[in-house]
C-alpha cells in the first residue's frame, strides 16, 4: 500500500509539473537552444538515480546537507529529522528522476499540436483558455494520463535510488523483498518474497497495458 502511495503521489507531481514545463518550451524553436538544452538536461536527470541521488538528497536536505545548514543558521528553520528517510523524503527525491521523465514522454504529444488549430480557434474569438480547455485539453488527455501512469509504473518498480537512501526498515515492496530475500526467513514464509515480486510485475504489466491504450488512441489525432 505504500508503495502505491507513493508511486501515485510521484506521478501526479512529476505529471503536473514535467506537463508545465514541457508546454513552457515546446513554444520555442524545436532546434532552438532552449529546446535542446532543456531535452538534453531531461535526458540525463531522467536517468539519475541510485546511490549518487541518494548522497545528492542527503548532501542538500539531510541532517547536515547546506540547504538544511544555511536555512536553521539564517532563517532559524529546521529541516533536520527523519522525514528525510519517510514517505515524504521518498516523495521528494523521486519527483527528481519523475518531473524530466514526463518533460520527455509529453514533449511529442505537445508537438502533435498543429498551430492551425490554435489559430482557428483565435479566428473564431477564442481565448488561450478556450483553445485549452475546448481543443488541447481533451485532445492532450490521453496522452497525459498515459504519461502519468508510465511515471506510476517507474516509480513503483525504482529500487536503487530507495535502497541507498532507506538503510534500514522496508517501507515499500522492493525493500520488502530486498529484506525477505537477504535476511532470515520466518518459517511458513519462504516464498513471500517472490510472491511479492509476482504482484510487483502484475501491477506494472496492467499499468503498461493502460498506458499502450492511452497511447494508441493519441496516435489518431496528435501525429
Amino acid at each position: 500500500m505504500r508503495s502505491i502511495e507513493l508511486s501515485a503521489i510521484t506521478a501526479v507531481i512529476g505529471a503536473v509539473v514535467g506537463a508545465v514545463l514541457a508546454w513552457a518550451v515546446v513554444g520555442g524553436r524545436p532546434d532552438g537552444f532552449l529546446r535542446r538544452t532543456v531535452t538534453a538536461a531531461a535526458g540525463v536527470l531522467a536517468q539519475f538515480g541510485g546511490v549518487t541521488l541518494a548522497f545528492a538528497f542527503l548532501a542538500t536536505v539531510g541532517a547536515e546537507g547546506l540547504v538544511t545548514v544555511a536555512l536553521q543558521d539564517h532563517l532559524g528553520v529546521d529541516l533536520s529529522g527523519t522525514w528525510v528517510f519517510e514517505l515524504t523524503g521518498l516523495a521528494l527525491v523521486y519527483s527528481y528522476f519523475q518531473i524530466p521523465l514526463m518533460v520527455l514522454v509529453f514533449l511529442p504529444a505537445l508537438d502533435g499540436l498543429r498551430p492551425q488549430w490554435s489559430e482557428a480557434a483565435r479566428s473564431l474569438g477564442g481565448s488561450p483558455w478556450t483553445y485549452l480547455r475546448l481543443v488541447a485539453g481533451p485532445l492532450l488527455a490521453p496522452a497525459f494520463l498515459g504519461s502519468m501512469l508510465l511515471l506510476f509504473a517507474n516509480a513503483f518498480s525504482a529500487y536503487a535510488t530507495a535502497a541507498a537512501l532507506v538503510s534500514q526498515g522496508a517501507s515499500i515492496v522492493p525493500l520488502q523483498i530486498r529484506a525477505l530475500q537477504t535476511g532470515e526467513v520466518v518459517l511458513g514464509q519462504q516464498n513471500v518474497g517472490k510472491a511479492l515480486g509476482l504482484g510487483m510485475v502484475v501491477v506494472v504489466a496492467v499499468v503498461l497495458a493502460l498506458y499502450a491504450l492511452l497511447q494508441r488512441r493519441t496516435s489518431r489525432w496528435l501525429r
